[in-house]
C-alpha cells in the first residue's frame, strides 16, 4: 500500500515510479478521490462543531424560558446530513482504498528498467555448470527408475501433480530438512511451523490480494491456501507494534505451497518445474526500514548457502522493474543450473517490501521510549523451493547408468544412502 501523503507531496515522483512499472499516470486520480473524502471530513466537522453549538444554544434559550424550535429543527437537519456525509466518506475512503490496493510497490532506485526478465541484470555467477553428453531431464530421470509418477498423480488430481515414491521421495524429505537446519542453525531464524489455511485479510497483506485472486485457491468456507509461507510468516506481525529492540525477526517454515498457475497454460508442462503443489523453505525477516537493505543482501547470501552445500552451480539476477512482483522494492533471483535443460532455472526470490506489505497490515515498530511508531520493513526469500531443488539435484548428479549420486550433505537425512538407482 502506498503513502497517501508522500503521493499528495510530490505526486510526480508517484506517476514516475508508476511509469517505470509501465503503467498510466495514476497521482490525478488517487488524489482526486482523495481530495473528495478529505473535503467530506472538513464538511462532517464543521458540521459537528454547528451541532454542538446550536445544542448549547437551545439549552441556553431553555433555561430563559425562550422558544428553541428552531434551533432543534436545525439540529435534526444536520444529524441528518452528517449520517449521509458519513456514509457517503466511507464509499469515498473505500474507493480511494481499492485504487491504491491494486497499484504496485515502488521500485527501488537501484532497479534496472526493463520490460520483461529479458532486462533482468546478472550480478554473479557461482559454480561451474555440468555438461554432461546426452544430459537427461529429471522427469525422464525419475520415471526411468519408477519412483516419480506423473500418470497416477494425474489420476488423482489432475495435470500439474507428481506422485513420488521410494528414495525420491525421501531425497525430497531431505531436502527441506536439511534447508530448515541450516537456516535455523547457521543462520539464526526460529523455524515456524504455520497455518497452511488462511483467511482473506492475511493474503491481502502481503498483496496476493484483491489483484491476484485467480492465482490462489480459496476453500468453501472462505479460507484461502497459502501459495507461500510468505503469507502466514509475514502476518505474524498484522497489527501489532513491535518493540524496536526484538528487531529484525526472522521466521523460516518449511510448507506445501498452492498456486492455481492461472495463466501459465503450455508453460514447463513436462516434469515438476510448474506444479500446483510443491513444497518450499521459505524466509521472512522483520525488520526497522533503515536495516532492510542490509537485511536483504544477508537473505539472499542465507539462499545462496543452500546451493553451495549442494553443490550446484547457479547465478543471482537482479529483476528489472518489468519482471518485479507486486509488492517488491526490489528482489534479487538466484538461478539454479539445470543440465538437462541447458539453462538456468529460477529457484529462489529474495525481495525487499520496504513498507509495502506492512501499511496494508498496519504493522509497526517503536523505538525504546518513544511514543512515535514506524511502519516495519518485511522481506521474504525462498530458502530454497524444494522441488526445484529435487529437480537440480537429479540433473546434476545424474550417472551415466541413470543412477543418481546424493550429494554429501544430504546423505545423513538418508539414511545412509548414498546412490539411487532402478529397483
Amino acid at each position: 500500500m502506498h503513502d497517501i501523503r508522500a503521493i499528495r507531496d510530490d505526486p510526480e515522483a508517484f506517476d514516475q515510479a508508476m511509469e517505470r512499472r509501465g503503467l498510466e499516470p495514476h497521482a490525478g486520480p488517487v488524489l482526486a478521490v482523495d481530495e473528495k473524502r478529505r473535503a467530506l471530513q472538513t464538511e462532517l466537522q464543521q458540521l459537528q462543531q454547528r451541532r454542538n453549538e446550536a445544542s448549547r444554544q437551545i439549552g441556553a434559550a431553555k433555561q430563559k424560558g425562550g422558544d428553541a424550535q428552531s434551533l432543534i429543527d436545525e439540529v435534526a437537519r444536520i444529524k441528518d446530513r452528517m449520517a449521509a456525509i458519513e456514509e457517503e466518506e466511507r464509499a469515498t475512503g473505500e474507493a480511494l482504498t481499492a485504487l491504491l490496493s491494486g497499484l504496485p510497490n515502488s521500485p527501488s532506485g537501484e532497479v534496472p528498467d526493463g520490460m520483461d526478465e529479458s532486462d533482468n541484470v546478472e550480478l554473479r555467477r557461482v559454480g561451474e555448470p555440468a555438461r554432461p553428453n546426452s544430459a537427461r531431464e529429471h522427469h525422464v530421470l525419475g520415471e526411468a527408475l519408477g519412483l516419480m509418477d506423473f500418470a497416477t498423480a494425474a489420476k488423482l488430481s489432475g495435470s500439474r501433480f507428481v506422485l513420488l515414491r521410494g528414495a525420491l521421495a525421501r531425497l525430497e524429505r531431505a531436502l527441506g530438512q536439511f534447508m530448515v537446519d541450516l537456516h535455523v542453525r547457521e543462520h539464526g531464524y526460529t523455524e515456524v511451523s504455520p497455518p497452511l489455511l488462511v483467511r482473506e485479510d492475511a493474503l491481502y497483506g502481503t498483496g496476493q490480494l484483491p489483484k491476484f485472486a485467480e492465482e490462489n485457491f480459496r476453500t468453501t468456507n472462505g479460507h484461502w491456501l497459502i501459495p507461500t509461507a510468505e503469507v502466514s510468516l509475514t502476518n505474524i506481525v498484522a497489527g501489532e507494534i513491535v518493540e524496536a529492540t526484538a528487531l529484525p525477526l526472522r521466521t523460516v517454515a518449511l510448507t506445501p505451497c498452492f498456486r492455481a498457475e492461472a495463466g501459465a497454460a503450455g508453460r514447463d508442462t513436462h516434469g515438476m518445474i510448474r506444479q500446483h503443489q510443491f513444497q518450499k523453505a521459505e524466509l521472512v525477516s522483520i525488520t526497522a526500514p533503515e536495516e532492510s537493505e542490509v537485511e536483504h543482501e544477508r537473505m539472499t547470501r542465507c539462499a545462496e548457502t543452500v546451493l553451495e552445500r549442494l553443490g550446484l552451480a547457479y547465478r543471482v539476477v537482479a529483476l528489472s522493474t518489468g519482471d518485479l512482483g507486486f509488492s517488491a522494492h526490489k528482489t534479487y533471483d538466484i538461478e539454479v543450473w539445470l543440465p538437462g535443460q541447458n539453462a538456468y532455472r529460477e529457484i529462489s526470490s529474495c525481495s525487499n517490501c520496504g513498507a509495502f506489505q506492512a501499511r496494508r497490515m498496519n504493522a509497526r515498530c517503536r523505538a525504546k521510549g518513544d511514543k512515535a511508531t514506524r511502519f516495519v520493513h518485511t522481506l521474504n526469500g525462498s530458502g530454497v523451493a524444494v522441488g526445484r531443488a529435487l529437480i537440480a539435484v537429479l540433473e546434476t548428479y545424474q550417472q551415466a547408468d541413470g543412477s543418481i549420486a546424493v550429494p554429501d550433505v544430504l546423505r545423513p537425512y538418508m539414511g545412509g544412502i548414498d546412490l539411487i538407482a532402478a529397483a
